[in-house]
């Protein structure tokens, strides 16, 4: 009788068979939500940045997580603060997807937002938003994953922003016939 052969341990992953555009292509194949996470820079003014790296960790406490790349202008920032507020862009908010993507100068003029307890920016309009305390960073590969535990959040029914295939999109309605 043939036994199947048992999966052994290893200590290191074997050396990908694809190359980063291939990998690229095959994760825009993933639906993400799109956020805008917001803190204060070094001089006390706002910083925010565009974000699709989200999810949720645990209910108790209320965690969620976050990734951003080890080369992002708001690296130290988001290692150094206390806190940081994520907001989840609406539908009809892929201006500000766009807008806090970009190297623009200042990313809040002309952008409508309300301040947490915290003192941060919590974007008009967004379907959900998190402020969070920063419990942990991890520095994983090109990246950094926050863990953010949730001190308050506030959420509106409304379809949120969706980017999948490399564009912005809206969630549809699946037709149950």
């Amino acid at each position: 009788m043939n036994q199947p052969a048992m999966a052994t341990q290893a200590t290191t992953a074997s050396l990908p068979e694809f190359d980063e555009r291939h990998f690229r292509s095959a994760l825009s194949q993933f639906a993400t939500g799109v956020t805008v996470i917001t803190t204060r820079d070094e001089h006390g003014g706002f910083f925010g940045m565009t974000a699709s790296s989200f999810n949720s960790v645990s209910l108790n406490p209320p965690l969620v997580l976050w990734s951003l790349s080890a080369q992002s202008r708001g690296v130290r920032l988001f290692q150094a603060n206390s806190h940081y507020v994520i907001n989840v862009l609406a539908s009809d908010q892929a201006h500000l997807a766009e807008r806090f993507a970009s190297r623009v100068e200042d990313r809040f003029e002309g952008v409508g937002f309300d301040l947490s307890s915290t003192g941060l920016p919590v974007l008009h309009g967004v379907a959900a938003w998190f402020e969070c305390h920063n419990r942990s960073r991890h520095a994983e590969g090109d990246h950094f994953i926050l863990v953010g535990e949730v001190e308050r959040c506030a959420y509106e029914s409304k379809p949120s922003l969706v980017f999948h295939g490399s564009r912005f999109s809206r969630v549809a309605e699946i037709d149950e016939r």
